[in-house]
């Protein structure tokens, strides 16, 4: 494939990405989690491209994104809990899982032969916007190679896919920052499956109920699942109170400035270090090398916390 494009975010930006997808090759879009690498998620050999260009393992299903709440009873069964959070949370950082529904037309690639689909509604009005010129689903995982650092900008998105993907719409940086929090909402009871952007509290106060975490498992039943991911080139050490010689050291409150001012969030504040955990790690990487050490500054295991330390912990497991 020649040189990605770069597609700007107007009207005539987005009527060549939608031409683009329709001819069934990829396209980076900004969401307001990460740049998603979207393809139209009814076409096998699209499919199949996402993860030839990211090199993702088959096993891994993807996230179907939709426009419009009334889609979803043609790829799945809306569910009693299902239908009060997309009421509550779509357009939004949140991804149900649900019952497949007879006769969906989803490639059998975007579900990893499971009989349960992701889906998600963004809010970025970018992605909002495609989706609406596309007309139909489209499978969109993280615009980046599998297991690296996610994009939140176009840049990050060139670094590791410029060349294996027809275009991106450049949209500037990503808001939230985090891959959407993803629920099984299959049945009665909400599980959380992958901590994300959507907080589990602001989950469990609309719900009025405590959202179950699933035991560890070798079992993927969702995007997101893989032990080791997000990871930097080198090697990643958590909880780092001051850092060891030769580390890159990314800070994380006013008494931790990290390396070259990297840090999560001066003020401690943990929706400002979502936004920029991702960022900061492109940055670390960068000043680290191939095999360089980062460290990272201890951050506070509650609200959004929880879903950059999930994110931490898979760049740090051995792969």
């Amino acid at each position: 494939m020649t040189k990605t494009l770069i597609l700007p975010a107007d009207d005539t930006g987005l009527a060549q990405a939608a031409a683009i997808l329709r001819a069934g090759e990829l396209v980076a879009m900004p969401t307001e989690t990460v740049y998603g690498l979207a393809g139209d998620a009814c076409n096998d050999r699209a499919v199949a491209r996402i993860f030839d260009a990211k090199n993702r393992p088959h096993f891994n299903p993807l996230i179907v994104h939709l426009s419009q709440l009334d889609q979803v009873a043609q790829i799945a069964r809306l569910t009693q809990l299902a239908g009060r959070l997309a009421h509550a949370f779509w357009p939004g950082p949140l991804t149900l899982v649900l019952p497949l529904a007879p006769g969906h037309g989803l490639s059998p690639l975007v579900t990893a032969g499971l009989e349960t689909v992701a889906l998600r509604m963004p809010a970025h009005p970018i992605a909002r916007a495609l989706l609406e010129r596309f007309n139909g689903p489209l499978a969109a995982p993280s615009a980046n190679p599998s297991g690296r650092i996610s994009p939140v900008s176009t840049a990050h998105v060139l670094a590791g896919l410029d060349g294996r993907i027809a275009a991106v719409i450049d949209g500037g940086d990503c808001a939230v920052g985090l891959e959407s929090t993803i629920l099984d909402a299959t049945g009665p009871a909400p599980r959380l499956l992958r901590e994300g952007g959507l907080a589990r509290e602001t989950i469990e106060d609309v719900l009025g109920l405590e959202i179950a975490t699933p035991s560890p498992s070798d079992t993927i039943s969702a995007p997101g699942q893989l032990r080791s991911h997000y990871a930097p080139r080198g090697s990643l050490r958590l909880n780092a109170h001051t850092p060891e010689k030769g580390e890159i050291w990314i800070g994380f409150g006013p008494d931790t400035p990290g390396t070259e001012g990297l840090t999560l969030s001066a003020k401690a504040d943990l929706t400002e270090a979502a936004a920029s955990l991702f960022h900061m790690l492109h940055k670390a990487d960068a000043l680290a090398g191939p095999t360089g050490r980062i460290a990272v500054a201890p951050v506070p295991e509650t609200g959004l916390g929880r879903a950059i330390n999930d994110r931490l912990r898979r760049a740090a497991a051995p792969r």
